[in-house]
């Protein structure tokens, strides 16, 4: 039996919520390679135009801002350093511009972990051709591949094939990109920390809204 997806209600509730309550949810994305569903074990809460951190702070709403600005469980893609994708989703009602950040996730079934070693591979082959080496295999990628498939913004992205064509896409009505419930996690088995790469956010940046398994 398919699992259930996140219905609007599940998003339209504050970041900090939303992002602690995505843990063990299953992200699912169709690519060209097939289905691929990988289980959230991290995340980052920003919190709108009052936090430092934000895209949006102080009131920045802009062509590249406004998904966030839309009904909890829009996609927010946006690129860092000009070529890595990273993964958002909005929480809250329209209007209230916070958001979680996708920062990992763990293949969910074999065949997810196939489409996501595949699509990691495709990506390193393309940077060692601009460097003139041979590509890697299947056989003989680094073990670390393996090991680190999606642990990190830029690499969930790769992983899961989401690219900036995957922005502003209401994620409760998608037949292609959507989430469902997935494992059930305890208030014990939560971690919270720093937000990662945002110092220039003063006393933001000591806030502990990021939300780990």
């Amino acid at each position: 039996m398919a699992a259930e997806r996140l219905e609007r209600d599940f998003f339209a509730r504050d970041g900090l919520t939303v992002a602690k309550e995505l843990l063990g949810k299953i992200l699912v994305h169709e690519t060209g390679c097939g289905t691929v569903r990988g289980i959230i074990t991290e995340v980052e809460s920003y919190m709108g135009e009052t936090d430092k951190g934000s895209h949006t702070y102080g009131g920045r709403r802009t062509e590249r801002t406004e998904p966030m600005y839309h009904a909890g469980g829009t996609s927010y893609v946006y690129l860092i350093y000009g070529m890595y994708s990273c993964m958002n989703i909005a929480a809250m009602r329209e209007g209230i511009p916070q958001a979680v950040l996708l920062r990992s996730v763990i293949p969910a079934d074999e065949e997810s972990r196939r489409i996501m070693t595949a699509l990691r591979l495709e990506e390193q082959n393309r940077r060692r051709a601009r460097q003139g080496k041979a590509p890697y295999t299947a056989d003989s990628c680094p073990g670390t591949l393996q090991k680190s498939l999606a642990d990190g913004p830029g690499k969930l992205c790769i992983a899961m094939g989401i690219t900036r064509a995957d922005n502003d896409i209401d994620m409760v009505k998608s037949n292609k990109f959507y989430v469902t419930e997935g494992q059930v996690i305890q208030a014990s088995q939560i971690r919270a920390g720093k937000r990662i790469g945002i110092d220039y956010a003063e006393e933001a940046a000591d806030y502990l809204w990021r939300f780990y398994l």
